[in-house]
C-alpha cells in the first residue's frame, strides 16, 4: 500500500504581496503535479494536513479550476481541517466553509478520533485525525491516539508539533512530549510551514514536509522547496520525499522588498518608541498608550492646552501614515 501525503496548499484567489507570480496560476500547477504523482504511483489514498483554503470561504471564481483538479486523483481523498479553514479558530464552524460544503458533498472524508480503515487486500490501516481548534498544543492529547484493529496506525494532526522548540515562550508541542504516550506508527502534521527532518523513535515515524505553498520571504523560505511525502507500507514502513519540479527557487518567486522595508519601519518604530518610554518614564510598549501618558504627563505638570493636545494628536497620526506608507 502507498499513501500521498501533503499539507497545507492555502488556495486563494489573489497573489500576496511576498509572491512575484501568479499564485492562482502556481497551485494549478502544484496541484497537477501532485495528482499525477499520486496517480503515477498509484496510491491507495490521498492524505492532506490542513489549510486546503487561505480562508473559510475564498473566491469561488479561482477555486473551482483548483479544487476540480482533485477530481483527476483515481485514490480518496482524506483531510483534516486547518486554522484558515474554519472561522475564529473554532471548528464548530466547518459547516459554513468551503471545505465544509465540499466534505458535505463526497469530495473530501474528514478524519476524526473516529478511526477510519484503509485496506488493499494487504496492508489494514487505521486513519485518525485531529483537526486545528484553539487548544490544540494546550496539552499533547490531540496528538495521541490508540491502535485497534490494524497492522499501521496513522494520525494527522494540524498544530504545532515540533522536533525542537524553534519559537521560546511560544505556544507548541514537542515530539518528545507525544512518542510515549501514542500509540500511533506514523504521525503526519501540518500547521509549521517550515516542517521537519522525520523522526523515528522506537519504530514510531514523526513526519512533516512542510506547506505546499510558501507565503512569506523568510530567508528560511527563500532556501526551501515544496514536496510530498510518499508512504510505503508493504511490509514495512519506507518513505521519500518528493520534490515538486514545478517549484521554482525562492528568489525567482519570491519578493524581498516588501518584508526588508517592513524590517526598516519596525526598526524606526522601536526607536523612536524606546526614546518617547525613556522620555515619558513609561513601561507601555504601544504607540499610543505611550502618546496618550505623555499628554497626561504633560497635562498635569504643564498645563497644556486642548488646542496643543489635539495638534500633537494630529502630528502623531500623520508619522504614523508615513510609516505605514513606507516614506
Amino acid at each position: 500500500m502507498r499513501l500521498l501525503f501533503f499539507t497545507d496548499t492555502h488556495l486563494r484567489s489573489t497573489t500576496p504581496e511576498s509572491r512575484t507570480d501568479d499564485m492562482v496560476e502556481t497551485m494549478k500547477k502544484k496541484l497537477s503535479e501532485i495528482v499525477e504523482i499520486a496517480n503515477g504511483y498509484s496510491v491507495t489514498a490521498v492524505i492532506h494536513g490542513g489549510d486546503l483554503f487561505d480562508m473559510p470561504s475564498p473566491g469561488l471564481g479561482a477555486m473551482g479550476d483548483l479544487v476540480g483538479i482533485f477530481n483527476r486523483l483515481q485514490a480518496p481523498v482524506y483531510i483534516i481541517n486547518g486554522n484558515h479553514d474554519i472561522y475564529g479558530h473554532n471548528i464548530s464552524t466547518l459547516s459554513r466553509t468551503l471545505l465544509g460544503f465540499l466534505i458535505a458533498m463526497g469530495s473530501f472524508t474528514i478524519l476524526s478520533r473516529q478511526p477510519v480503515y484503509v485496506d488493499d487486500g494487504n496492508v489494514r490501516v487505521q486513519l485518525t485525525g485531529a483537526g486545528y481548534h484553539y487548544d490544540i498544543d494546550d496539552d499533547p492529547s490531540s496528538y495521541v491516539v490508540s491502535k485497534k484493529n490494524c497492522d499501521i496506525a496513522i494520525h494527522v494532526a494540524h498544530g504545532m508539533l515540533l522536533d525542537k522548540a524553534v519559537f521560546p515562550g511560544g505556544n507548541y508541542t514537542l515530539i518528545d512530549d507525544v512518542k510515549d504516550r501514542t500509540e500511533a506508527d506514523i504521525t503526519l502534521v501540518g500547521h509549521y510551514h517550515m516542517g521537519f527532518d522525520e523522526v523515528v523513535y522506537n519504530g514510531k515515524y514523526f513526519f512533516n514536509p512542510g506547506s505546499v505553498v510558501r507565503l512569506s520571504s523568510h530567508p528560511a523560505e527563500m532556501r526551501r522547496l515544496p514536496q510530498v511525502l510518499l508512504l510505503d507500507l508493504n511490509g514495512r514502513i519506507d518513505y521519500r520525499y518528493i520534490k515538486l519540479k514545478c517549484a521554482r527557487p525562492g528568489p525567482e518567486v519570491l519578493d524581498r522588498t516588501k518584508i526588508e522595508q517592513a524590517h526598516f519601519r519596525a526598526e524606526k518604530r522601536a526607536y523612536f518608541l524606546q526614546e518617547i518610554r525613556a522620555a515619558a518614564g513609561t513601561s507601555r510598549k504601544d504607540p499610543y498608550g505611550i502618546l496618550e501618558e505623555v499628554i497626561k504627563d504633560r497635562q498635569d505638570s504643564e498645563g497644556l492646552s486642548r488646542e496643543v493636545v489635539d495638534e500633537v494628536r494630529r502630528r502623531f497620526a500623520e508619522a504614523e501614515a508615513m510609516l505605514k506608507g513606507g516614506v
